[in-house]
C-alpha cells in the first residue's frame, strides 16, 4: 500500500461533505448526483479506451460492478445528499456514515471470515455510544428525523458496498470497474428523479466549482484510491482510515460553512472517534 494514499483519501473524502452544501443549494440532490455520475461514467470510459482496457465484460462481472455502484454512488450518496438537503448538519451526517468501520468490522467476521477481536467489539460499543450521545439530544430540533433515517440508510449502503466489493474477485481494471459502478449510480438517481423527485439544476458559479471538485477530486481521485485500498487490503484495515473523517469533516464544516459544534457534540465526536480507532487498529 502506498503510504500517502490513506492521508490523501481522508482529506479528499472529508472535503466532499463540504462541497455537498453548494450543490444542494443550487439543485435537488438527485439531479446533482445524476449529473455528476454521468460525467464520471464518461470520464472512466474515455480513460479505459485511452489505456486500451477491455470494456466489454461478461454479464456476471457487469452485474457485480453495477450493483456495487447502486449501493455506493446511488443509495449511500443519495442518502447523504438528501439528508443534508433537508437540514441535517454536515458534521453530524459525516459522523453517522463514518460509523462504517465498526459495522464493517462487526460483519467482516461472519461474511468475509476475517478475525474480529474483543477490542473491536469494545470499539463498537464506544462508537455507538458517542453517536447516541450526539443524536439523543438533537433529534427533532437540530437533526430532522427523516434526515437521520436517510443517513442511517446511507451508512448501511456504504458498509454493504465495502463488504460486497471485497468479496468480488472479477479482477477488472479499476477504470473499467469504476465506470460500471458510476453507471449504476447514475441509473439509480435517474430512476429516483423519474418517480419521486422534481429535477432542477442552477448552473451557478458555486455549483460548477463544487461539482468540479466532487467529480475530479472525489469521484476520480478519492474513490479510485478507496477501490485500490479495498482490493489490496482486508476490509477491516481499509476502513480503519475512516475514523479520521468525522473530525476532519467537522473541522472543515466549522471553517468553511460556519457550522457550530456544542460541547456535547464535540464530546460525542471524541468518543466515537476513539471507539472507531479501537475497533479498527491492529
Amino acid at each position: 500500500m502506498i503510504r500517502i494514499f490513506p492521508l490523501i483519501f481522508v482529506l479528499l473524502w472529508s472535503s466532499a461533505f463540504i462541497t455537498t452544501k453548494p450543490l444542494i443549494d443550487n439543485s435537488d440532490p438527485f439531479s446533482a448526483l445524476a449529473f455528476r455520475f454521468s460525467i464520471v461514467t464518461l470520464g472512466f470510459l474515455i480513460f479505459s479506451l485511452y489505456s486500451n482496457q477491455r470494456i466489454l465484460i461478461d454479464k456476471k462481472k457487469f452485474i457485480e460492478s453495477f450493483f456495487s455502484g447502486v449501493l455506493f454512488h446511488g443509495i449511500y450518496l443519495g442518502g447523504v445528499f438528501y439528508s443534508i438537503s433537508i437540514g441535517m448538519p454536515t458534521g453530524i451526517a459525516a459522523l453517522i456514515v463514518t460509523l462504517q468501520p465498526i459495522l464493517t468490522n462487526a460483519l467482516s467476521g461472519p461474511i468475509l471470515k476475517e478475525k474480529v477481536t474483543y477490542k473491536q467489539w469494545i470499539g463498537v460499543l464506544l462508537g455507538f455510544s458517542g453517536a447516541a450521545l450526539v443524536l439523543g439530544f438533537d433529534i427533532g430540533s437540530k437533526i430532522p428525523l427523516l434526515g437521520l433515517v436517510a443517513t442511517i440508510i446511507a451508512l448501511i449502503a456504504i458498509t454493504s458496498s465495502t463488504i460486497w466489493q471485497k468479496k468480488l474477485s472479477n479482477n477488472l481494471p479499476l477504470s473499467v470497474s469504476n465506470m460500471y459502478q458510476a453507471l449504476g449510480g447514475v441509473t439509480f438517481h435517474i430512476i429516483i428523479i423519474i418517480f419521486f423527485a422534481k429535477p432542477y439544476i442552477n448552473f451557478s458559479q458555486s455549483f460548477i466549482i463544487a461539482m468540479s471538485h466532487q467529480i475530479f477530486l472525489v469521484s476520480f481521485g478519492a474513490f479510485t484510491i478507496l477501490m485500490y485500498l479495498i482490493k489490496n487490503n482486508s476490509a477491516s484495515k481499509t476502513v480503519s482510515i475512516f475514523f479520521l473523517i468525522p473530525t476532519t469533516s467537522a473541522l472543515m464544516a466549522w471553517l468553511f460553512l460556519n457550522e457550530n459544534l456544542t460541547t456535547l457534540d464535540i464530546f460525542g465526536f471524541l468518543i466515537t472517534t476513539l471507539g472507531v480507532y479501537i475497533a479498527t487498529r491492529d
